[in-house]
């Protein structure tokens, strides 16, 4: 009884009714939101103001979001949810999330609370995790044991005595063959074959003598080296029981823990973050995974019964050294952790159809800049695909297929489907591999136009930020300096308007997204493409358009060059 009066409480605190005034004429929405690309319903709107406005006033987070000058502590955006719900009585409110943790801590009043709190006094996890670090300590107490930083030191001197010594004899017996060399070459002119082969056998004994001597060396400097390593692996080796141990405890506690997460949908069934996980691809969750928002919000709605009907999330603070995040900006659900879990957890609720099935490119028309024997050049429309997708067929390369029927068109470059311009496809093996070339060794000019979301420092310049695919956020891309491949990207400004920058790129590599990636991130150009869905804010279309393209003809060796002005 006690058990459900607290969670009465904790649900009458979690939730923010709405105003009358605030929703007044405004349509509920027929179905839940598609979380992996959506434009946020008017509710949601309103609560993420309201939720936004308690994040601008509150004092009591104790949380360094970035957006103050000089805050204390590291600063660290987050990324906010709310959802939109109905109570049993049908009373229109939101609940409110973050992701992760926020100050260290879980329990925040605002907030709902995470589908499993490892933070709780005496819980298992902080109980395996005291030990872990007792296994920690006891690693750290070895590792700067005075006796035990000794040995290191005195091995380490020893070896590089070693080698230095084994160098010097090794020196000083090519020394002594060479030297035998001259003498045998001497000798063999003065003296009698007699004296001679007396002479040789001398020769012989000094060199055997030399290489007994390099292997007593190498005996002793090997014995020495044995003793202290002797020593050092009776510290060693309980360092590695203990790093065992702690590996095996910490694995044990991660499968603990995954069965731990458990999630609700509608229906009131459960499922574990093992077994949702355990039907993808990797077979095992990713790295916190379970600790976003949407999934925070919809157990808690689930667990008290509210009805979900419509879900937002934002980013608030700074943004992070890697990915793109605006502040205040919505951006859809992760899909490298989220996705498997919504899939169970939003089953049997009628959602927003999938916009990425839809074929936008569908009425566009695919016009032909030029066509010979070799090859073909065409002005691909905004929202047509280059290749066939997974989902829609519809592309440059079916609609060329179907209109040249002799042929198989092939493409040898590509546009982001989002992007419109100009893209050549051969005709033929050769032209393919001709031009192909031309690609790899950068000989191929390429000139883009873009139109960027505000007006940017400086006329010209360039980038250099290395890329890589976002693996828990697919197809994101990621500025990485350790693994990503080197992608460099000139600009120059054309145009300056009031609120927009018109701009040209010229993209010296060819990574994914590059040039929506360079100008959007912080350390780039800081102003997304109009239009770019994935790194700023959708609009009518991405306003990115390759306009330039030359590069040689594979068969007469002609300078080709073509040009095709934005529609923006």
């Amino acid at each position: 009884m006690q058990h459900e009066e607290e969670l009465k409480h904790e649900s009458e605190n979690s939730i923010n009714y709405f105003s009358e005034n605030a929703v007044k004429g405004i349509a509920l929405p027929e179905r839940f939101t598609f979380p992996f690309y959506y434009e946020p319903h008017a509710l949601t709107k309103i609560a993420a103001a309201e939720l936004q406005h308690y994040l601008e006033t509150q004092t009591d987070l104790n949380h360094n979001f970035g957006i103050i000058k000089d805050g204390h502590g590291l600063a660290i955006g987050k990324m906010f949810g709310v959802l939109v719900v109905q109570d049993k009585k049908g009373k229109l409110g939101y609940l409110s999330a973050f992701s992760g943790k926020l100050a260290d801590s879980n329990e925040h009043s605002k907030f709902v609370p995470p589908v499993f709190d490892m933070l709780i006094e005496n819980s298992f996890f902080l109980k395996e995790q005291y030990i872990l670090n007792s296994i920690n300590d006891k690693v750290k107490e070895i590792e700067t044991d005075e006796n035990y930083k000794n040995l290191k030191q005195r091995f380490n001197q020893l070896s590089a005595q070693s080698v230095e010594e084994i160098a010097a004899f090794k020196k000083e017996l090519k020394s002594n063959k060479q030297n035998r060399k001259k003498l045998r070459e001497e000798q063999k002119q003065i003296l009698s074959e007699a004296d001679y082969t007396f002479f040789e056998a001398y020769l012989i004994r000094s060199s055997l003598h030399d290489k007994h001597q390099f292997n007593v060396l190498c005996h002793t400097w090997q014995q020495r080296l044995d003793t202290v390593k002797s020593e050092l692996a009776q510290f060693d080796e309980n360092i590695e029981a203990l790093k065992k141990e702690r590996k095996e405890k910490s694995a044990a506690l991660q499968q603990q823990l995954f069965e731990h997460y458990e999630f609700l949908n509608k229906d009131g069934k459960k499922k574990s973050l093992r077994a949702i996980f355990s039907e993808t691809v990797f077979g095992k969750p990713p790295a916190a995974a379970g600790e976003c928002a949407t999934p925070k919000l919809l157990q808690h709605a689930f667990l008290h019964g509210y009805k979900p009907l419509a879900m937002a999330e934002f980013w608030w603070g700074a943004p992070p050294k890697s990915e793109i995040r605006k502040h205040k900006q919505f951006y859809p659900a992760c899909t490298g952790k989220c996705q498997p879990i919504l899939k169970h957890m939003l089953e049997g609720i009628l959602m927003d159809e999938n916009p990425l099935l839809k074929n936008p490119g569908e009425s566009k028309k695919l016009e032909i800049v030029y066509e010979d024997d070799s090859l073909i050049v065409v002005n691909k429309p905004a929202e047509l695909l280059s290749v066939p997708g997974i989902n829609i067929q519809d592309s440059v390369h079916t609609r060329l297929k179907a209109l040249f029927t002799d042929i198989e068109p092939l493409i040898i470059h590509r546009l982001d489907m989002a992007t419109s311009g100009l893209l050549v496809v051969a005709k033929t093996k050769d032209a393919h591999k001709h031009i192909q070339r031309q690609f790899l060794k950068r000989t191929v000019t390429k000139r883009y136009t873009a139109l960027l979301s505000k007006v940017i420092e400086g006329d010209e310049g360039e980038i250099r930020l290395p890329l890589r695919g976002d693996l828990d956020n697919r197809p994101r891309q990621l500025v990485c300096f350790e693994f990503g491949k080197k992608a460099v990207t000139k600009w120059k400004v054309i145009q300056k308007n009031e609120t927009t920058t018109k701009i040209h790129f010229w993209p010296l590599t060819g990574r994914t997204h590059q040039l929506r990636m360079h100008a959007a991130h912080e350390m780039g150009l800081n102003a997304p493409i109009v239009g770019d869905d994935l790194y700023g804010t959708g609009c009518n279309r991405l306003h990115l358009h390759a306009a330039h393209l030359a590069f040689v003809h594979p068969k007469t060796g002609e300078n080709l060059c073509f040009d095709v002005k934005e529609e923006f």
